[in-house]
């Protein structure tokens, strides 16, 4: 019995559990990001910034950490050590001076289209183990997970 006076499942085994396999999947996928991308220093969180804001433009902080998907403390130090880079700039919000809006600059967008076409590769090598039909059905059924 545990502290709560429940017993255990008596299958219980990590390596079943979904949550470890998934961070396990994105080990191995982060990895080869890291692997192919061409830059050392470029995190997969921050590729996510640097892709999202090539492809929708100057962003508010919070829309950003929105479309990317994460907490507002880790999109603002995403944002600081990509500003120290200088592949973003940061600026007041025209439409609103209270919130501060993101963007690339030429170096930021430079990279970006460069370092695309090994973004894409680090995808197919992650999803290389399984055919083509099952990469659909697993993007498919990730999408649902989302």
């Amino acid at each position: 019995m545990d502290d709560f006076g429940r017993l255990p499942p008596d299958d219980y085994q990590l390596a079943g559990q979904i949550h470890h396999r998934l961070r396990r999947a994105h080990q191995r996928a982060s990895a080869i990001f890291i692997d192919l991308i061409g830059d050392s220093m470029l995190t997969p969180t921050q590729w996510a910034v640097l892709a999202t804001l090539h492809e929708e433009g100057a962003l508010s902080q919070n829309q950003l950490g929105r479309l990317t998907y994460m907490d507002p403390a880790t999109t603002q130090g995403v944002i600081l050590r990509l500003v120290e880079r200088q592949l973003l700039e940061r600026h007041p919000d025209p439409q609103d001076r209270r919130r501060t809006s993101v963007r690339l600059t030429r170096i930021g967008q430079a990279m970006v289209i460069d370092l695309m076409a090994n973004a894409a590769a680090a995808h197919e090598r992650t999803l290389e183990p399984l055919s083509e039909d099952e990469r659909v059905q697993f993007m498919a059924l990730l999408s649902r997970l989302m």
